[in-house]
């Protein structure tokens, strides 16, 4: 069965096939597509030219069909992630919107999501995999490391909440400490979502991660983003710049993180993900006009981009339990999968997850991004709307 008729009948009857026994080539899919675009373009073309041979009408020789290819004036800017004891990654740096037009020089990143405190709220798909280590973060860290493959860990310091646990600034970057010890990959570090926590929050676990280049998540126009930016400029991270499906909202963030300090080496932007089936299409055009802006020349939008896909894990058709749906353990991986691939090929850098098998996939889909377009020989399959019916 090829794979394209696989993903049809995943998404068809998700209880057919198991998800972890999935695996989608995307090269391989885009390769099956691109001839059957081009044998239509062909049929059309010579229909056309008989037309007009039949009325007279000399016809120059069709050209022979390739994407548009654009030359843009500006590029994104390399932001590294990791130093000291990590391994580093590396997002952005792209010089063209698609893969066709230009290979990316980084690939595509998941980071796998980690929390300080056990996190009962998970779907059932999640938990199952991390019920064993959620007591402690890094081992949680580690297992999301050593068995599933993960690049990066964002952790997640959910317990420094005043309504969760109220945990010190200090308690916080102990979570991060440990986490640091137990695995050496880079890291994004998150707060509560507390505006007037976060800051102080952000800022004592940047202390305890100097020279580690973390990711602090975020800064945002609702909270004191000048304790962040100076938190990351004094021990040596990046930060993520919040902006909520809003391109000005953005680029206004970017500015004032800039004038405290930063350049775009130091900024990842996060415009907000819509989970499929709730407002992907405003994600969509908010980050695709993002990255043509900053292709265009527009400085102030000239940084990787970073996607909150564990978003889609919010969607009811993800975990809710309804025998017609189909059965969540695979419902809300292909949920999760899909909402991070269709950003993905809107040009975000960055991946923020939580199903193992989703983060494999978006990991596979991605290091095929750094490749040549149509680089290999691909099967004539002209006729495959009606195999697969």
């Amino acid at each position: 069965m090829d794979k394209m008729t696989q993903l049809l009948k995943l998404l068809e009857s998700t209880d057919s096939i198991e998800i972890n026994e999935f695996r989608m080539d995307f090269e391989e899919l885009e390769l099956q597509i691109m001839p059957a675009v081009q044998k239509m373009v062909q049929n059309v073309a010579q229909k056309q030219a008989a037309v007009a041979e039949s009325m007279g009408i000399t016809l120059p020789p069709a050209e022979p069909f390739s994407p548009p290819i654009m030359d843009y004036p500006g590029e994104v800017a390399e932001v590294q992630l990791g130093m000291g004891t990590r391994k580093p990654v590396f997002l952005g740096g792209q010089k063209a919107l698609y893969r066709f037009e230009h290979p990316q020089p980084n690939p595509p990143v998941v980071t796998f999501d980690v929390f300080d405190i056990p996190m009962p709220g998970l779907p059932k798909p999640i938990r199952e995999h991390f019920q064993d280590v959620m007591e402690s973060p890094g081992e949680w860290a580690k297992k999301a490391v050593k068995e599933y493959g993960a690049n990066m860990v964002t952790m997640h310091l959910i317990g420094t909440g005043p309504k969760v646990m109220d945990r010190t600034p200090r308690e916080g970057a102990q979570a991060v400490e440990e986490v640091l010890q137990a695995v050496k990959v880079p890291l994004v570090i998150g707060g509560s979502g507390d505006p007037k926590k976060d800051p102080l929050v952000l800022e004592a676990a940047a202390a305890a991660a100097e020279g580690e280049r973390c990711l602090l998540a975020s800064a945002n126009l609702d909270l004191d983003y000048k304790k962040v930016a100076k938190a990351a400029l004094d021990y040596n991270h990046a930060v993520l710049s919040w902006a909520i499906t809003d391109i000005n909202m953005q680029k206004t963030l970017n500015k004032y993180l800039m004038k405290e300090g930063l350049t775009q080496q130091d900024i990842v932007m996060d415009p907000t993900t819509c989970a499929l089936g709730y407002g992907i299409e405003f994600s969509i055009d908010v980050i695709t006009r993002t990255r043509l802006a900053a292709l265009k020349g527009d400085t102030d939008l000239q940084m990787p981009m970073s996607s909150g896909t564990t978003n889609a894990w919010g969607s009811r058709e993800a975990w809710m339990k309804k025998d017609e749906w189909g059965p969540t353990a695979y419902r809300g991986p292909i949920w999760e999968i899909i909402t991070g691939l269709t950003m993905m090929l809107c040009g975000v850098d960055i991946f923020m997850m939580l199903h193992p098998s989703s983060v494999s996939m978006l990991k596979e889909i991605g290091n095929t991004f750094t490749k040549e377009h149509m680089s290999s020989d691909v099967p004539d399959i002209s006729g495959w709307i009606t195999e697969l019916g």
